[in-house]
């Protein structure tokens, strides 16, 4: 299960980055958090762009309202889905088996 802690009405989750894969993706549960794969390398920020973009997809929300708002230039990030609720995202993880 993914803890999702809300702050100020936004979700915020911990997400671990493998970086240079073969295909972007959520591989499954990390540590309280979730393991993602990303295709993109992690230069000029385009690692972390793709990360927003693909819970972006998954909650169907703007590129612009997910944020990575720790661990920038590190695997271990927290993300934050600017105006979803922390049950919103509980319960949409639910939906996607995680």
């Amino acid at each position: 299960m993914v803890a999702v802690r809300e702050k100020k009405g936004n979700a915020l989750f911990s997400v671990r980055v493998q970086p240079r894969a073969s295909k972007t993706a959520v591989s499954g549960p990390y540590a309280g958090g979730l393991k993602i794969t990303l295709k993109a390398a992690p230069v000029d920020d385009a690692a972390n762009r793709e990360c927003c973009r693909l819970f972006a997809g998954m909650f169907g929300i703007a590129d612009g309202r997910v944020h990575v708002v720790s661990g920038r230039s590190s695997r271990s990030k927290s993300v934050m889905l600017e105006g979803v609720s922390s049950r919103e995202a509980e319960e949409a993880f639910e939906r996607f088996g995680l």
